[in-house]
């Protein structure tokens, strides 16, 4: 008697799993093949015009660590 109503639970949970997955495809068959036909508007890639500009410092004398060793320290 188990084996009979396993079956049959077995069976209707089959069922129902094929009818909401049929379901599913009958109602939404126009948007799937909409979505797999569907092609991008092919656009231009934009282009980018960069100006880079770097502002100067002003000339003012070297700093002190940038000096030229002497020629004691010089090997």
């Amino acid at each position: 008697m188990f084996t009979i109503v396993a079956a049959t639970v077995f069976f209707v949970a089959f069922l129902l799993a094929a009818g909401a997955i049929v379901a599913t495809f009958a109602l939404y068959r126009d948007k799937m093949v909409a979505a797999l036909l569907f092609e991008p508007i092919p656009q231009e890639a934009p282009i980018y015009r960069l100006r880079i500009s770097r502002r100067r410092a002003p000339a003012t004398e070297r700093p002190a660590l940038a000096q030229p060793l002497p020629a004691a320290f010089a090997a």
